[in-house]
């Protein structure tokens, strides 16, 4: 067992930790990062893909954005297809950054590196220990397979809902919410095909379809499908039959496939975000839809109030920041699960054709109408992409 010390264990090497692991940096505040993948998967992995204008301030004023995102071009427009008809939505002042996630976590990995900062990648069967005295550990094996121990003062789970952090929670000690959507499924297909100039949403009665940009030449579709449905019921050629018709593009051309996945939504949301010295950040503290883009936002957004309370208590003993680290993060998580849950039902409501959903459907169709008609409802929406709102 080879025993070590550090002021923070930060467990998990995605977009959460690492930013934390690099806003600690900025605040001399020790630590070390353990990620159960090899670097090359961390790196590779696609999942978001726009970094909002919130978020990119944050990062500025901590003096990264320009190191982390970039030249990264600047989306602040959504162009949304009711029926096959076009309408643009957003702001370009207050637009996000078409960054997708492994761009953003490859220059996280190297900034990192090139400072210091311990990063750990294969560490395996990581447990958490002593979470509610002053002095936690924490457990795992490396991938030469030697057990280290790790004492420290604090633990930041950032490694997601199937994580250890989460794990080492005890049942009854934090309120777990949650809300399924009623079943709602989206096969998510990445390809190799160039995006559209602006993100595309499209709402139709053939169901609700969806084309973000993953670069400059590859695109994450969303397919709305049935419940129970899974990968092998969507073979190519049906996934582009129905992007054709459903985005109102009939000569959108097949690309190659290079991954696809059928997931439920669902929003989860932890209450509070700690338990004792380890505190959750990201998807292990929330799960959001990923319709409204706030994933990796709402991580990032906890990484920066985690940071500034550990700076403070670091620097200056002052134990507010953690013990308001909660009541801190929550207002946001809640304002972003609203918006996405409001995103979610108006979209999907609206090309439901079932008796059972006329009502449903019709109220959509209203704040479709409103959104698409009116000015003020159009800035709101884009306050609300943007994270201002």
């Amino acid at each position: 067992m080879v025993r070590e010390r550090t002021a923070v264990v930060i467990v998990g090497g995605g977009p959460a930790g690492l930013t934390l692991a690099a806003l600690l940096r900025r605040c001399e505040v020790p630590c070390v990062v353990l990620e159960v993948r090899n670097r090359e998967h961390i790196e590779k992995r696609q999942r978001a893909g726009i970094v909002e204008y919130q978020a990119a301030r944050m990062l500025d004023g901590w003096g990264l954005a320009d190191r982390l995102l970039g030249d990264a071009p600047v989306g602040g427009r959504l162009e949304l297809r009711v029926d096959g008809v076009p309408h643009q939505l957003g702001d370009d002042a207050i637009g996000g950054i078409m960054c997708p996630q492994q761009v953003l976590v490859r220059n996280l990995i190297e900034l990192l590196l090139e400072e210091g900062v311990d990063l750990r990648f294969g560490a395996a069967e990581v447990t958490l220990h002593g979470l509610t005295g002053e002095r936690p550990t924490v457990r795992y094996r490396d991938a030469e397979g030697l057990e280290h121990e790790i004492a420290c003062d604090f633990v930041a789970g950032c490694d997601g809902f199937h994580g250890a952090g989460r794990a080492a929670v005890p049942a009854g000690a934090v309120r777990v919410l949650g809300h399924d959507y009623g079943g709602a499924s989206w096969l998510t297909v990445l390809a190799d095909a160039p995006p559209y100039r602006h993100p595309l949403m499209a709402v139709s009665d053939r169901g609700f379809a969806a084309q973000f940009a993953r670069g400059p030449a590859a695109s994450r579709f969303y397919l709305q499908c049935a419940p129970g449905d899974t990968e092998q019921d969507w073979p190519d050629e049906r996934i582009w039959e129905q992007l054709r018709v459903r985005l109102g593009d009939p000569g959108l051309r097949a690309a190659a496939v290079t991954e696809s996945e059928v997931f439920a939504h669902r929003g989860v949301v932890h209450d509070p975000m700690s338990h004792g010295r380890l505190f959750l950040v990201g998807d292990a503290a929330h799960i959001i839809s990923p319709l409204g883009g706030k994933g990796m936002n709402l991580a990032l957004h906890d990484a920066d109030v985690l940071a500034r309370a550990l700076r403070g208590f670091t620097r200056d003993g002052d134990e507010s920041g953690l013990r308001d680290y909660s009541r801190d993060c929550l207002p946001r998580v809640w304002a972003c699960q609203e918006f996405c849950d409001w995103l979610m039902e108006t979209t999907h409501a609206a090309g439901d054709t079932s008796p059972s959903a006329a009502y449903r459907r019709g109220m959509a169709r209203a704040r479709l109408a409103r959104l698409t008609g009116s000015d003020t409802s159009a800035r709101l929406y884009a306050e609300q992409m943007a994270g201002l709102a």
